[in-house]
């Protein structure tokens, strides 16, 4: 084997990533910034690592055995990769590699001392920075220490922390080579890092300088708390000065030190304001030239810079692209609205912004609105801080912080319209009439049957172009005027319930019973025909068996080989006919549909066998209809024996009809979305399958992976570019690992708000009430609905939920999430229910275990941690 065994730093940029590592190529590409200084030095490539391995065959069973470590057992990968790091210490460099070493060293004073320092080719990168994972030396002196110290850094690729690290980020340990840097080593008065972005808030405004005495080793071991200085356009605006009791210092002959620092001096600043804005001036100098925040690791020595590293700052969520007006925006998640706030793909982020009531902007894989223009005036942020407030009180917690600081000022209402008659004045009220959501849904069948009869045989561009109109008709359904109307008649019903009798009786929430079991909801009827589907199953034994053993969506094609499958086969395919266009995450296209993969729905119906007894859906239906009637009933008695009780009552009575006549519409547009996509999915795969089988996609999934516009044009000219689809799939990658924040500034600054609240008992986690009532249970921390098992009693604890997992509420006895609303479909299904539900929890999942015991207050918004 041959190469190049050394490069100098001076020689190498991002280019060189393959052969010198991440932090390698990014020390090099430093040099070339202007008034930035890079200690000198050298890079032992990957062309070294690479004939080190090749010499040392004792390395190859113990790779082999970590390639082979379960991802879930850490103590095999802790085994294998201590047996990996001992072959790799134990072997001596090959003589071509410490020639060439060597010849370095004398270049630049073989009697020096060095930093040694890892640098992996999965490093720095903008999805993963692996900072700290691999091993770094310093002061390293004379020609033997720093060969000895190279193969220590080539072991460290294998340490528990660095396996780890890359098993959760989908690198293959096998597929990754090391480098090593040796550099001149820096002695400092003070050194530390610097993030050109805040890194707790992501404000791109603010360079944050964290500073303490000697080695920076002391700051990244945790063995002090830095001096912090927050700089904001060319000036220091905050400093905290931390505890230095200790720092680290370089020894005469090699080695380092932990030393105390003089008591007179660890309340002084490492750093004056002068040094800390000049570092700010450089990290902005570093940031430009690699286009993103950076951390930057600096030491000073006297009044001299020297920059030992720098990375992108991985956990920054993206600002959105838009187009530079110089104006400061703020903009709202759309995920939290949808309750889904996972990372989408290309085609499915273009695909919901094509189909949207407004327009949309994507950052990190997720869709975000500009909501600066409701803020802009008073009146208007008035009343968009009401309407947020109402539906999520976070949102607009996160909202009214942004807006504290004026940062986007209200102007005054611009002056009413000269007196005259209204040019149209506003439309009559809506009749209680359910003739109306019964046209409104015909006339949506209508149009959805049109669109499945019309994209029959279309492909290339001409698909393409019927989509777009499609699109059109999709909006023309979606803004029916009509549509809309019932929907907010349902929501103004609901909330005067709510208000009146409050006031009137003190109740609280009646709404919440005196809409159960609603008719026309298309989303709580879904979760009881699942019901049904089990009592079908149940009946067949045999079939129970098998299905406890399907793995596979082809259960299906095997249901008939058994006694009763071919009934319990049409039961499932009935439900699929109706159903099967749902899925977890149904607002991204790209998702699997329960149609594409049925084998998604058996663990439901079986959970359903085994809870439920035959007949459950009806009379779970039946009982909440006569809740909601016996509640009628008693809200009404009460009323009228109030002054002016009569007619308080006969206005109640007109209001229960309306709620009861419209609410079940809620859920409606959702599942008429969703059914389009459904054909808009279907044809779409045609096409790439056709794409596949003419070369033109190595897989028809890679489609997914490209813009609605993009995927246009591969069908159009009959060419792709891989290299496109490969970034996109690392960029989604990358992605996945982000949390999204509620609101999110285009300066940068994530927000998710507070709740400010004195009503909560001590050690309980607030939330917001959407479904009334008190339930005390076992929680089940669920992450994925397939893994699902719950008990009768159990509670439903989970990040979000779309309308994918009604049929988990109608087993579960409440329900807890960390995102959602008052109208979101997951509070809409469990008031449908009759499940106490808290929602808007902030770190439910990570603060609730999974088999305590909790009390959720479905009525007060808050969870109690029992035990």
């Amino acid at each position: 084997m041959t190469g190049r065994y050394v490069w100098q730093l001076h020689e190498v940029d991002e280019t060189r990533i393959a052969a010198v590592g991440g932090k390698g190529a990014h020390l090099g590409a430093l040099t070339r910034v202007d008034g930035v200084r890079v200690p000198p030095g050298f890079c032992v490539t990957t062309d070294a690592f690479r004939l080190a391995v090749a010499r040392t065959p004792a390395l190859a069973g113990p790779l082999e055995r970590l390639a082979r470590a379960d991802a879930d057992d850490p103590a095999a990968i802790r085994a294998a990769a201590a047996e990996v790091r001992r072959a790799v210490e134990r072997a001596a460099l090959p003589g071509e590699v410490a020639a060439a070493v060597t010849a370095a060293l004398a270049g630049l004073g073989a009697d020096a001392a060095y930093a040694v320092r890892s640098s992996a080719t999965a490093e720095d990168l903008p999805d993963a920075s692996f900072a700290g994972q691999q091993d770094t030396y310093l002061n390293v002196v004379g020609t033997a220490e720093v060969l000895r110290h190279i193969s220590r850094c080539w072991a460290s690729l294998f340490t528990d922390r660095a396996v780890t690290y890359r098993r959760r980020h989908g690198i293959d340990d096998r597929s990754v080579e090391m480098a090593v840097v040796v550099q001149r080593m820096v002695v400092p008065d003070a050194a530390g890092v610097m993030f050109t972005a805040d890194p707790v808030t992501g404000d791109r405004t603010v360079v944050s300088v964290e500073a303490g005495f000697g080695l920076g080793e002391a700051l990244v071991s945790g063995l002090v708390n830095p001096d912090v200085f927050t700089v904001r356009d060319g000036a220091v605006a905050g400093r905290t000065i931390g505890a230095k009791a200790r720092a680290v210092h370089a020894v005469p002959g090699g080695g380092t030190r932990e030393t105390p620092v003089d008591p007179a001096r660890q309340a002084q600043p490492a750093l004056t304001d002068a040094q800390a804005v000049r570092l700010a001036a450089l990290g902005r100098r570093i940031e430009a030239y690699f286009g993103c925040p950076q951390d930057v690791e600096w030491a000073l020595t006297g009044d001299d810079v020297h920059i030992l590293q720098s990375r992108p700052i991985t956990t920054l969520f993206p600002v959105p692209a838009v187009a530079a007006d110089g104006r400061f925006h703020v903009y709202l998640s759309v995920g939290h609205q949808q309750m889904m706030t996972d990372a989408m793909r290309p085609l499915g982020l273009s695909m919901w912004r094509l189909t949207a009531m407004a327009p949309m902007h994507e950052a990190g894989g997720r869709l975000f609105v500009d909501a600066t223009p409701h803020l802009s005036t008073v009146s208007g942020r008035a009343a968009f801080l009401g309407m947020i407030g109402r539906a999520d009180p976070l949102t607009r917690d996160a909202l009214e912080t942004v807006l504290a600081r004026d940062v986007v000022p209200a102007a005054p209402d611009p002056d009413p319209a000269p007196a005259g008659p209204p040019a149209g004045g506003p439309p009559p009220p809506i009749e209680t009439d359910p003739a109306i959501v019964t046209t409104l849904v015909e006339r949506s069948r209508e149009s959805l049957a049109a669109l499945r009869r019309d994209v029959r045989g279309r492909s290339g561009p001409a698909l393409f172009d019927f989509l777009v109109e499609a699109f059109t008709e999709h909006k023309r359904v979606l803004t029916d005027p009509v549509s809309a109307q019932v929907i907010m008649a349902g929501m103004q019903a609901t909330w005067w319930l709510n208000d009146r009798l409050g006031e009137w009786l003190g109740e609280r929430d009646a709404a919440d019973t005196l809409t159960l079991s609603a008719p026309g909801n298309v989303t709580a009827e879904m979760g009881l025909a699942l019901l049904d589907v089990a009592d079908v199953v149940r009946a067949y034994p045999e079939v129970v068996a098998f299905l406890r053993d399907a793995a596979d969506d082809g259960f299906l094609d095997e249901l008939p080989k058994l006694p009763g499958g071919a009934q319990v086969r049409a039961a499932v395919e009935g439900y699929l006919d109706r159903y099967g266009m749902r899925c977890v995450g149904e607002i991204d296209i790209t998702r699997p549909r329960w149609s594409e993969r049925p084998a998604t729905l058996v663990p439901l119906i079986l959970d359903n066998v085994r809870t439920f007894a035959p007949g459950a859906a009806a009379r779970r239906f039946a009982q909440g209809r006569e809740r909601a009637e016996a509640k009628a009933r008693e809200v009404l008695d009460r009323l009228r024996a109030l002054p002016d009780g009569e007619r308080r009552a006969a206005e109640t009575q007109a209001v229960i009809d309306r709620v009861r006549t419209f609410a079940g519409y809620r859920e409606y547009p959702k599942y008429d979305i969703v059914s389009r996509y459904a054909v808009y999915k279907q044809a779409l795969m045609a096409e790439a399958d056709r794409l596949a089988r003419a070369g033109v996609l190595a897989d028809p999934e890679d489609a997914y992976y490209l813009t609605f516009d993009e995927f246009r044009e591969v069908a159009a000219t009959g060419r792709v570019d891989a290299g496109l689809i490969r970034r996109r799939r690392e960029e989604f990658r990358s992605h996945q690992a982000l949390t999204p924040p509620r609101v999110l500034t285009s300066d940068g600054e994530a927000l998710n708000g507070s709740y400010r609240r004195d009503d909560v008992p001590p050690g309980a986690l607030a939330g917001l009430a959407v479904s009334a009532g008190v339930v005390e249970g076992r929680a089940r921390v669920v992450a994925d609905l397939a893994g699902a098992d719950l008990e009768p009693g159990d509670i439903l604890v989970t990040a979000h939920t779309d309308p994918s997992w009604t049929p988990l509420f109608v087993g579960a006895a409440g329900l807890v999430t960390e995102v959602g609303g008052l109208m979101t479909h997951g509070a809409v299904i469990a008031r449908e229910y009759g499940l106490p539900a808290v929602v808007a929890v902030p770190d439910a999942t990570r603060l609730i275990p999974d088999g305590g015991r909790i009390r959720v207050h479905g009525t007060d918004g808050y969870v109690e941690l029992l035990s």
